[in-house]
Formats: structure tokens, C-alpha cells, sequence
């Protein structure tokens, strides 16, 4: 069966991750392609390429087949034009169209469809009195049974993944679902980060959307670069593969996320070349919850579109996964994109190169890589894709595209507005004939664009008429009883506007997360309900709340309660662990940063503030501490501190006490950087690359100065903190002095740290937080026998100043409220949040290590005062107890609580440490932060440093057996052996396996898949001269693998005299064939064992 024909079987089994809609091709398709298309550089792009290798676990060709039916499951829901008949007009257009969808127009014109000319000229037909009385009366629009509302997500990305998680977190997960020895059924894919701004687009109806905005300069700049790409893509045909492209979004609800970069709305880590963007993921919103393409179905999607795609590469076995987890160690510290982007090809099964070089289009700051786990089957898939749908032509790239971005943006510089209408009427009516989010509606004032905040609460009260309706107000009632920081702006949908009523009213509710916490306490929920949907990045939702009459309220509520039953009926006949990885991959996803990247955007942008509001010291404390929190390695902390220094010198020199921008600091940066690199090799390996900087101030973007949507420049991401002593400190000045506060006893964090660090601006002293210890659990950071004891004492103390005493008829119920204020948040990340934001944390000790378990009924009475008050927070938030549903229950549970404390009194009191005792440490820790001995943990963060080289680590006593062996048979190696000092250079004995500079990243990344695993290490021959000293070695294997040195001669260096370098050791066997040395042969030979591992 040909690869074609096995891609079309109707035996298909069913998709691992049914999320896309594929192609049915004819057989000829891949012969008719195009021949590649010509770059704007005259060269052709990069070849899709894939590597197959007969690695360990590779897939049979029964498997292969497999999986290649599987993807043709779903490529039967789509249709395809003859590439010959697309090209010539005479027919439709390559387009996808999914299964249960309808079609696109066969033959679209040019002009906006009616609908969309309808939408355009929206309001201008509506009563504008009328309209205006809607809006005025829609807070006092009153939810009663016949209310409903439905709620359908317009746009949106993946749930937050993790920033400057530690990739050995990853590579452990990747190695938890494949354990050694047994087939994997989940690989490793890995992207480059392009260093721009979330940027989505559901259509010219759907909107386009920021990270957390609409209607603004950020989008208005997307919807422009997109249309240029389809230019670029389509020439003369562009106009209506626009509409069409529009109409497919549309009628589809599908929605595009891209990296959008430019040099237009402010530096990130390099200026950009060109203006572009890159598809990260395409989502098909359908009237449910979002389905995220697979990566193989992006990459068709966008060739069949002429979009561009990321540079991408797959790790199909154990080996080349834990090679790249190994390669980003070897360049985490000084990686740019060309040395990145070689070791990668050199390492994975599957290379597929980016239709934008980031070379070419960015330069060689790298942002980062985004590691994730995806399915076994993304092999053979992306294999499928490449084959039958290979880069398409452009048929744009020699026409005149007309005025660029960054033309229109330097000829409108009056005002943001004026810069968006010009975007706006350049990308032109196909792309964009409704400019309704942007300017609003003809017929109402600027004012009306914002909808009244009830419109949250109407929104969780009605009745849903569906499941994903059901779902979302589930997501929010759970965000808001929680507490979680985050937004639900509302504004009124324009799109709908000749459709509002009285009864009958349309919204866009933007989802606004404002701190990334959130979204691991909201993976928290999700693990304790999973029918929870996920927490999604920018996330917008379609909303439409209306009355009915009674029976067509009582027929809405039957069809509602039907529709559900069935759904989680299908649900949960239909679930299982290997589909469940759809839902939770983006779980599985790790950013993975460059320092040369962070150097820009952390160290020297985000740190201006500091630098300029209160001098170089506090900008020193505040690198120090961020890569101290980076895990930095300490030879690059050295280099640059020493640069980092002369940069605040350089610029509070050239700038005084007048603030840099944030927008456009490379301005100056860049040229610093450029200049201090040409100082040594060494300064060009620490700043990456510098130079040919992009002039930007004549045509940047007008943006708010508040407002960011990347969301990079936030403190909490990394940025300066608002004050500068909250940051660690190596000594406290007398004159500045210690703050020391208790935020894990009572009060929460967040409210306690913004408190202390206004005391910090105030006195410039730093602050110290005091908790008390406590193991915790997996969703609190405090234990139920701590919370116990803290039980225990306030029922105890009398004529407390807060009436939180034994007289308290609630003082439970408050302490169960301190207790969840820290609910879905483990020890572990309390912790590090204190350290991040301060530096130093002091813990109080309360708990003794011996202690026998929690007596049951004690156990007991904590879960249900802690299940009492869920239900209570669920149904009355934060009323006091008495005045809710529950108040009978909490009354008799108050006295229960009591009668079973004091009834394990004897017990409370043994498990705690003596105050005396808890002072004594308390002092003592803080003695030593003021003195800048108290050390951050290592358990904060990973400290991965930059790896050099792979080799096999020896055991100094091992060494010396061997050499006494040889010395006694052999007296004039004993002779030697006695008048060489051996105990320094033992201590660092290894054999070297590959060094980075001389064999590459790749070939020590190699070892990766061995690292921490025994090796046999046979010893055949001993050289020395007056100079140095080695062992001759021969490695044996690891699993059944044979370990090779890279090395020419593979040995391990004993001993070199004052001067000399210990790379001179690989001299000897040449100095012993001169006669400048002696060989002494090892027979038998001695075997030892030692360890894999990066130096």
C-alpha cells in the first residue's frame, strides 16, 4: 500500500487528538506541488526535512501505518481543489473544511460577503435614541427564571505554561510516562520561542485579539501584519483568499494564535530585521470546549493557507529527548539561534525548519525553546503531513505589497487612533471591513464601550442553554469564590448591535489573569475536579444574555438539562488516559530561556526602573537576586556583574536622573552591548550577539505607558520590584536596619508583602519574613496538625486586641479562613514566592520531628470544619457564619472543635517545640540574614549552570587502590608515585567523554540518555613524566550500549605539575613514543566503576 493510500484508509482507528480537521488530496497532489518558493533574499526557503534513525524503540511499519491511518481519519473531513484548477482560478481555492461544518464559498469574491458589509455599516439602520435607552437601562436588567445566557469562547491560547521551569522538571516527566526498558508512547517536541506578543484571530466578524485586550494599537498592528503575510503569500489573489480566509474563520469558529513580532510596540530582547508573525497554534472553538491542532496539523493547516510556521523538532526516543534536555544545559547560558538551532538538527528524529529563518527575519538573540510532551504517533503524522503537502510558492514576494508597517506607523504619529485607522484601511476591506472594536459605534458616544460589572454576576445566575454555557460559569464561580486575582471585563459586542434589545442583550467578556499564580492554583482545582475546564492565556468570550416567555423558558430549561445529561454521559463512557493527554499537554509544556535573551529583557530593561528611582546599589541587589533565582552559574554571575555595573554607570552617566524607556532602550543597550563585546572573546560569548541595530524612534508605535500585553514587563515575571530593599541584600546597613514581619500566621502574602514593601520605599530597610515551619500538603503550605496547634493556642489566649481569642464564638471558622486563604498553593511554591520577593525567609519552629501522628477524631473534626467551609465560601462567600444556611451546623462544630481539642490537650502540647527553643533559632536566623550568611535553599530552583563537557566521573579512593596495585609491581612507578603531591587533583579524576568546544553541543548532549549510570572503567597502562601523569582507559557499556570517549585517547589525568594544564595529558602517548615519557602496561588490567556525568 502506498504511503498515500495508507494515509486514506477508512480503517483508520480513532485520533489521539481528534482536534483537526485534514485534507482528502488525490494521489497526484504531492507530484503536481509547486517547486519551492524564492525568499525575499533570492534564496530558496528551508527544506522540510525528517531523519528517521534505528534508534532503540523505533516503530515497525506496521505501526507507522497505524499512524498514518490515523490522521487520515480526519483528513476524510476535508476537500480539495486540484492544485492545477487553484491555480488557474477556475476553481475553489485549497481550503480545509471540517467534518460537520459547513463549506466555504466556492467562489468568493473579492468584496466583503453581505454579511460582512452588514456589519460594517452596523448601527448606522439602529435607532440611535433606542439604542442608547438599551444600554443606559442594561443595569437594571433584572435575572429571573426566564433568564438565559450562552456563552461561547471567541478566541484563545494555552493555559499558562511554566516560565523559567527547570527543563530537568520535564525531562522527569518524560521519563515518568516512558520508564527505562519499556516502549514510549509519548515523545518530546520542542519549538523556538520568537520573542513578540501573543496575537489571536478568529476572523474579521470573530475579532482579533491581544493577550488581554482588544480594540487597540496591538491588535490593530496583527490584523495589519497578517493581511501583508497573505500578500506576501497569495499576490494578485490575496484580496480574496483574505475574505475567504475570513468566511472559513467564521463559519468554522476556528481560531489562530500567533508570535507577532516588530519593531513597532517596543523592544523585547533584539529589534526584529522584519515585521512578522509565526503560527504557535490554530484552535477549533466549534460550540464546546477548545480543540488545540496537533503540531502536524498546524503545519498543514498553515500550507494550505500559505501562513508561516515555526522552526520545529520531534525527540521520538529516549535518547535524543534526554540529548536535548542535556544540549539546552550545554547552551542555556550563552545560546543565540545559529549554534541552537545546529545542535538540535544534529540531535532530533525530526527537523523541520521554520518558513521565517529567525536569523534572517529576528537576528540571533534567541528568546527561548518550548519543550512539550506529545504523542508517540506526532512522528509518523508530521512524516505524513511533510510528504503530502510540501512548502507552497508565494506568489507575493517580488510584487509591491504597498506602504509597510513601520511606513504607516512613522507618516501617523499624531495619535494611537490616527495609527489604527491607517492599519486598519491599508490591510484593506477584504481582511478588515469592520472597524467597529477599534472606533466602536456611529450611533453611540466612546464612553458606551464598557458594560457595567453585574453583567459577571447575571452572567453565573442565568440559566445556561448548553454545556460549554454550563462549563465556563463553573470555571468562573470557582475563580471568584476562590478569590483568584484575576478580571472579568465585560464591553458590548458591536458585532451584535442591530441585534440588542431590552431582553435580548450581546457582550465580550475578556478573561484577565492577573498573576500567574492563578493558574497553578487553578491546576490545583482541576485535579480535584475533573470536570473542570481549563484555565486558558488570553481568553474571550462571546456572551449573550436574554429573556424568553414562560414556555419557551420551561422548553430551553428541558433541552438544556437533556443536552447535559447526554454530554456527560458521553463523557464519561468516552474518556481515557491517552485522550486526557489533549487536555492536559499544555500541563506538560516549559519555557525554556536563553540567558543572552534575559540579559536584555530582565537584566537591563526590567531593572531601569530600580536603576534610575533608586540608584546602582539597589540595581545591583536586584540583579544579584534575579540570578541567584535564574540558578545562574557562578563564573557568568562574575562576568556579569562586572558588565552590568559599567552599563548603570554608562547610562545614569549619559541620562542623569531622567528615566531610559522601556519601549525603546536598545537604543542605548544595544550599541553598549555591541561596544563591550569587542573587548574578548569572552564578552562576545557573555552578550551573544550585538550591532546592526534597528532605528525605531520614528516609527514606534504611540502606546499607553501602562500597558503591556505581553505581560513581561510585570514585577512579578521577573521585573524590578517596586522597592529595592525588598530584594536580598549581602549585608543590612546599621543606618537602614532589618523589617521583620509574620505573613504565613494570619495574614496573607500578598496582602502583607505590598504593606511591608511600602515600608521598605519609606525606610530603606529590608524586610525579612518569619513563618512557621510546617511539611504542608500538596494544596496548603501549612499541615493539619499546624493548623491544629494554631487552633489550640487561640482557644486559649484571652482579651486578644482582634477578639480572636476563647471568647470568640467563630474563632475556628476564622481560623479555617486564614487556613484557605493559602488553598491550592503548596509548601513549596509559598515558600519560593517569600524568597523570590525578599530574599531570605525565616522559619519559627513549631512542630517537634518525633512526633507521633495525629490522633483520629482530631484528624476528623478539621476535615469537616474544612469540607463546612467550602460549602459555606460556595454558597455565602465570605458572610460571617452565623448569618448564612449553614449557621446551625457551624455553631454545633465550634463546640465540637473545642471539646475535642482540650480533650488532646496533653497531646497539642508534647508535639510543640519549646518557645524557648523557637526564639533562640528565630534570632540566630536573623543574625545571619543581617550578615548575609542565611543561604537560599536549593530546592528553590534548580541551579543548572552551563555544562562544558561529559565525562565519567572517578572515586579518588578507587584511583589510589589502582595506583598502589601498579606501584607494587613496579618500583620505580612507586618511586614516582611517592614524589607527587595526588589528594587535590584525585578530587577531580574523571575520564572526559566530549568537550563542547572541541566535539560540539551535540555530541556531549549525546550522553544525556547515561547520565548518573555506572560504567566499567578497565585500566591498560599508566604514563607519567616529570611533567604529568594518566591512566590509558577503555570504557565498557551501560544497558547493553558501549560508552566511547570522543578522544582520540581515552584516559584519565592523575597528576600535572605547577603550569601545566591538564589537556597536556593527552601529549603522553606521543612524549612515550619520543622517549620524553614512560608506559608502564596494566596486565592484568584493573577494572573499576564510574559515574556518567556533565562537568
Amino acid at each position: 500500500m502506498s504511503p498515500t493510500s495508507s494515509l486514506f484508509s477508512p480503517h483508520a482507528p480513532r485520533r489521539l487528538l481528534p482536534l483537526l480537521l485534514p485534507l482528502r488530496l488525490s494521489s497526484s497532489a504531492a507530484a503536481a506541488a509547486p517547486a519551492m518558493p524564492r525568499r525575499r533574499d533570492r534564496t530558496q526557503p528551508p527544506p522540510q526535512e525528517w531523519k528517521p534513525k534505528a534508534a532503540e524503540g523505533a516503530s515497525s511499519s506496521t505501526s507507522t501505518a497505524s499512524a498514518a491511518a490515523e490522521i487520515a481519519a480526519s483528513v476524510e473531513r476535508l476537500t480539495l481543489a486540484s492544485p492545477a484548477a487553484a491555480r488557474a482560478g477556475t476553481g475553489a481555492a485549497q481550503l480545509w473544511v471540517p467534518r460537520g461544518y459547513s463549506t466555504s464559498t466556492t467562489n468568493a469574491s473579492v468584496a466583503p460577503s453581505p454579511s460582512s458589509s452588514s456589519v460594517a455599516d452596523a448601527g448606522h439602520g439602529v435607532d440611535s435614541a433606542k439604542l442608547s435607552k438599551v444600554i443606559k437601562g442594561a443595569p437594571d436588567f433584572a435575572v429571573d427564571n426566564n433568564t438565559f445566557i450562552e456563552a461561547k469562547i471567541r478566541a484563545t491560547f494555552y493555559p499558562k505554561f511554566e516560565n523559567e521551569k527547570s527543563d530537568q522538571e520535564t525531562n522527569k516527566v518524560f521519563n515518568d510516562v516512558a520508564p527505562p526498558n519499556i516502549a514510549i508512547i509519548f515523545m518530546c517536541q520542542v519549538t523556538l520561542k520568537h520573542s513578540g506578543s501573543l496575537f489571536m484571530y478568529a476572523g474579521h466578524l470573530g475579532g482579533a485579539y491581544a493577550k488581554n485586550s482588544f480594540g487597540n494599537v496591538y491588535t490593530a498592528v496583527g490584523v495589519f501584519v497578517l493581511g501583508r503575510l497573505f500578500r506576501e503569500a497569495w499576490g494578485k489573489d490575496a484580496a480574496k483568499m483574505q475574505a475567504e480566509f475570513n468566511d472559513f474563520l467564521e463559519k468554522n469558529r476556528i481560531c489562530i494564535s500567533m508570535e507577532l513580532v516588530t519593531a513597532v510596540l517596543g523592544d523585547h530582547g533584539q529589534r526584529p530585521k522584519d515585521d512578522y508573525a509565526v503560527i504557535t497554534a490554530v484552535t477549533e472553538l466549534g460550540h464546546g470546549k477548545p480543540k488545540f491542532y496537533s503540531t502536524a496539523e498546524v503545519i498543514a493547516f498553515c500550507r494550505k493557507w500559505r501562513l508561516p510556521t515555526n522552526h520545529i523538532w520531534l525527540f521520538s526516543t529516549r535518547k535524543s529527548a534526554t540529548s536535548f534536555f542535556a544540549a539546552y544545559d550545554a547552551l542555556c547560558e550563552e545560546g543565540t539561534a545559529t549554534p541552537v538551532c545546529k545542535a538540535l538538527d544534529e540531535i532530533a528524529d525530526i527537523s523541520v525548519p521554520g518558513s521565517k529563518d529567525h536569523v534572517k527575519v529576528q537576528g540571533e538573540i534567541l528568546e527561548g525553546l518550548v519543550a512539550r510532551i506529545v504523542s508517540r504517533e506526532s512522528s509518523s503524522q508530521m512524516e505524513e503531513v511533510l510528504r503530502n503537502f510540501p512548502q507552497p510558492m508565494l506568489d507575493g514576494v517580488d510584487s509591491d505589497l504597498g506602504p509597510s508597517l513601520r511606513d504607516i506607523c512613522a507618516a501617523n504619529r499624531s495619535d494611537e487612533k490616527q495609527q489604527i485607522k491607517a492599519l486598519l484601511e491599508n490591510v484593506g476591506a477584504s481582511m478588515c471591513p469592520d472597524h467597529s472594536d477599534w472606533f466602536g459605534n456611529s450611533s453611540l458616544d466612546a464612553q458606551s464601550r464598557n458594560a457595567d460589572r453585574s453583567v459577571v454576576t447575571k452572567f453565573v445566575q442565568a440559566h445556561p442553554t448548553d454545556y460549554a454555557t454550563k462549563k465556563l460559569q463553573e470555571m468562573i464561580r470557582l475563580m471568584k469564590q476562590r478569590h483568584f486575582p484575576a478580571a472579568f471585563k465585560c464591553y458590548w459586542n458591536y458585532h451584535k448591535i442591530d441585534s440588542l434589545s431590552n431582553d435580548n442583550l450581546y457582550y465580550k467578556m475578556v478573561i484577565h489573569v492577573h498573576s500567574d499564580s492563578v493558574f497553578r492554583r487553578y491546576q490545583q482545582e482541576m485535579r480535584r475536579n475533573q470536570g473542570l475546564w481549563p484555565l486558558y492565556r488570553g481568553f474571550f468570550i462571546d456572551v449573550n444574555l436574554f429573556k424568553t416567555n414562560n414556555k419557551k423558558a420551561a422548553e430551553l430549561s428541558k433541552d438544556g438539562d437533556t443536552l447535559l445529561k447526554n454530554i456527560n454521559g458521553a463523557l464519561d463512557s468516552s474518556s481515557s488516559a491517552v485522550d486526557g493527554l489533549a487536555d492536559e499537554d499544555s500541563n506538560l509544556m516549559v519555557k525554556l530561556k536563553f540567558l543572552t535573551y534575559k540579559i536584555r529583557t530582565f537584566l537591563i530593561r526590567n531593572g531601569l526602573s530600580t536603576l534610575f528611582k533608586d540608584g546602582p546599589s539597589a540595581y545591583r541587589t536586584y540583579y544579584l537576586r534575579q540570578m541567584k533565582n535564574w540558578g545562574t552559574s557562578a563564573g557568568k554571575q562574575k562576568e556579569l556583574s562586572k558588565m552590568l555595573d559599567e552599563w548603570a554607570v554608562y547610562i545614569r552617566r549619559k541620562y542623569g536622573n531622567k528615566p531610559l524607556s522601556s519601549s525603546t532602550y536598545l537604543s542605548e543597550a544595544e550599541p553598549f552591548l555591541e561596544q563591550y563585546a569587542k573587548r574578548s572573546p569572552a564578552n562576545q560569548a557573555l552578550i551573544g550577539a550585538a550591532g546592526n541595530l534597528v532605528q525605531t524612534e520614528n516609527f514606534l508605535a504611540i502606546l499607553d505607558s501602562e500597558r503591556d500585553e505581553e505581560g513581561d514587563l510585570q514585577s512579578e515575571r521577573g521585573a524590578a520590584p517596586s522597592s529595592p530593599t525588598s530584594a536580598p541584600v549581602d549585608v543590612v546597613p546599621k543606618a537602614e536596619g532589618l523589617i521583620v514581619f509574620f505573613p504565613g500566621k494570619v495574614y496573607p502574602v500578598v496582602q502583607s508583602r505590598l504593606y511591608i514593601e511600602n515600608m521598605c520605599g519609606t525606610t530603606k530597610a529590608a524586610a525579612v519574613p518569619v513563618i512557621p515551619d510546617s511539611e504542608g500538603t500538596d494544596s496548603n503550605p501549612f499541615s493539619l496538625e499546624a493548623l491544629a496547634v494554631f487552633m489550640f493556642r487561640v482557644l486559649q489566649r484571652v482579651n486578644h486586641p482582634g477578639n480572636l481569642d476563647k471568647a470568640s464564638p467563630n474563632a475556628g471558622y476564622v481560623l479555617l479562613m486564614f487556613y484557605h486563604l493559602y488553598d491550592g498553593k503548596s509548601r513549596r511554591e509559598f515558600e519560593n514566592e517569600l524568597y523570590e520577593r525578599f530574599g531570605s525567609v525565616v522559619k519559627m519552629p513549631l512542630l517537634k520531628s518525633d512526633r507521633t501522628p495525629l490522633p483520629g477524631d482530631v484528624k476528623g473534626i478539621l476535615d469537616e470544619g474544612i469540607s463546612l467551609f467550602r460549602l459555606h465560601q460556595s454558597r455565602h462567600g465570605r458572610a460571617e457564619p452565623s448569618k448564612g444556611s449553614y449557621a446551625k451546623e457551624w455553631a454545633q462544630w465550634e463546640q465540637r472543635l473545642r471539646k475535642t481539642l482540650f480533650g488532646h490537650a496533653d497531646y497539642l502540647n508534647s508535639i510543640q517545640v519549646p518557645f524557648d527553643f523557637a526564639v533562640k533559632e528565630v534570632l540566630e536566623q536573623l543574625k545571619a540574614v543581617a550578615k548575609g550568611d542565611l543561604k537560599t535553599p536549593d530546592t528553590v530552583k534548580r541551579k543548572f549552570g552551563n555544562i562544558v563537557f561529559a565525562a565519567v566521573r572517578l572515586t579518588p579512593s578507587d584511583i589510589l587502590g589502582v595506583l598502589q596495585k601498579v606501584g607494587e609491581r613496579n618500583t620505580e612507578v612507586n618511586s614516582f608515585i611517592n614524589g607527587i603531591t595526588l589528594e587535590d587533583s584525585l578530587n577531580k579524576a574523571h575520564v572526559t567523554l566530549a568537550h563542547k568546544r572541541a566535539h560540539g553541543v551535540a555530541a556531549v548532549a549525546s550522553y544525556g540518555i547515561h547520565q548518573n549510570q555506572q560504567v566499567p572503567v578497565t585500566f591498560n597502562a599508566l604514563y607519567y613524566s616529570e611533567k604529568m601523569a594518566a591512566f590509558e582507559v577503555q570504557l565498557g557499556t551501560v544497558n547493553g550500549e558501549q560508552i566511547n570517549s570522543r578522544n582520540e585517547w581515552p584516559h584519565s589525568t592523575l597528576w600535572t605539575a605547577p603550569g601545566v594544564a591538564p589537556k597536556e595529558a593527552n601529549t603522553l602517548p606521543q612524549l612515550a613514543s619520543e622517549g620524553k615519557a614512560k608506559r608502564v602496561p596494566i596486565d592484568p588490567p584493573i577494572t573499576i566503576s564510574g559515574v556518567v556525568d556533565f562537568y
